[in-house]
């Protein structure tokens, strides 16, 4: 009787189900529905819906489009070379203008420091933001100061482009070279007195004989004629290393300034010789010209 009471009793007792679904919360939103009419899976451990790995349809409508374009063609060299020539013949002109130029050295007047067929950079900045200094060799204008005196240096010419450059320094007002330029060696600035020759035969300026075994052409004289002048404010006295055939200054005493160059004609320092390889280097300032009884440079005037 026990066993059938008990059975009875566990009978009516409720069975229940092996696992219960949590009851879905009132304010849940269902997840769309897939148009074929299935739920959209989501993955396990995941809060949103599966990402597709399909295409986007508006990506793909882009790509016929995309694939048709034409690359974008690159400038032709051929048409931008003009204005590259424009730009370098600026720039070049620039800096034979303002900056550095080119001379030919046609005659021994500077021999052994420059001989003939030599080529020399003309610095024609630096005196815009320095003085002229004694034994400085310069590139200066004789016109009206050296009437009649054979010009020792010219531009150097480099075939066409130098004309292109001499046509475009006209356009622009900025014209080549005087006819009349010149190179020598400054020996005397403005108030300095420069005679020649004292008991030794000797060169000197404010009564200070130059040593000039550096430069003078060998066997040369410092030079054949007595000279005693006060070189005039603004202007230069000037002289060639090759004294026995240099018309120099001394060549010119009974000229405008008694053979003395107005600074303000001064077109620039020649600092270096550039060909030929063999004869190439620096011109710089001999060491007889920074004795303690000179003195200082002079502006442009």
């Amino acid at each position: 009787m026990d066993d059938l009471e008990g059975f009875a009793r566990r009978s009516s007792e409720p069975v229940e189900p092996a696992s219960t679904l949590p009851a879905e919360p009132a304010n849940a939103q269902r997840q769309p529905t897939d148009p074929s009419g299935d739920d959209a899976a989501t993955p396990a451990g995941s809060d949103g819906p599966a990402t597709s790995d399909a295409p986007d349809p508006a990506a793909s409508s882009d790509a016929p489009a995309a694939a048709g374009a034409k690359p974008k063609r690159k400038r032709s060299f051929v048409r931008e070379l003009p204005l590259l020539l424009v730009v370098a013949l600026g720039l070049a002109l620039i800096i034979k203008t303002l900056l550095i130029q080119s001379f030919f050295i046609p005659s021994g007047s500077m021999e052994n420091t420059l001989r003939p067929g030599d080529r020399v950079l003309v610095n024609k900045a630096v005196y815009r933001m320095r003085d002229i200094k004694r034994g400085e060799v310069v590139v200066f204008d004789g016109e009206n100061s050296f009437n009649g005196a054979q010009p020792t240096v010219e531009a150097a010419a480099d075939g066409a482009l130098s004309h292109a450059f001499a046509s475009a320094g006209r356009w622009f007002g900025a014209g080549p070279p005087g006819e009349k330029d010149y190179i020598k060696r400054v020996i005397g600035l403005p108030g300095d007195r420069v005679s020649c020759c004292d008991a030794r035969g000797r060169l000197s300026v404010n009564g200070v004989p130059l040593d000039e075994s550096a430069y003078l052409y060998p066997g040369d004289r410092p030079s054949l004629e007595p000279f005693d002048i006060v070189v005039p404010e603004g202007r230069l006295w000037v002289m060639g290393d090759h004294r026995s055939v240099s018309q120099d200054s001394r060549a010119h005493l009974g000229q405008p300034g008694g053979g003395t160059v107005p600074i303000d004609k001064v077109v620039g320092r020649a600092f270096v010789i550039v060909w030929p390889l063999s004869h190439a280097g620096s011109l710089g300032i001999p060491e007889t010209f920074t004795q303690p009884g000179l003195s200082g440079g002079v502006g442009r005037g």
